[in-house]
């Protein structure tokens, strides 16, 4: 769906707050068709931005990770 949202999964360190903050910006900005909201939209905008976050944050700690082997 969104190229630029980088896959924070499986990395080689675990995805820090600010990644999934942008991500979940990514994400938001994708689906809405904003870049940055007008001032009668940025309540629902960045509501929706910390929700995407905080389901990110759930699902990453919820899956079982595991370790790439070559």
């Amino acid at each position: 769906m969104c190229r630029s949202i980088k896959p924070l999964r499986n990395m080689d360190h675990a995805a820090t707050e600010e990644e999934i903050a942008e991500a979940a910006l990514q994400y938001v900005r994708k689906v809405s068709g904003y870049r940055k909201p007008s001032r009668v939209n940025e309540e629902a905008f960045n509501a929706a931005v910390a929700e995407v976050a905080r389901a990110t944050q759930k699902l990453l700690g919820g899956l079982n990770v595991q370790t790439k082997t070559l």
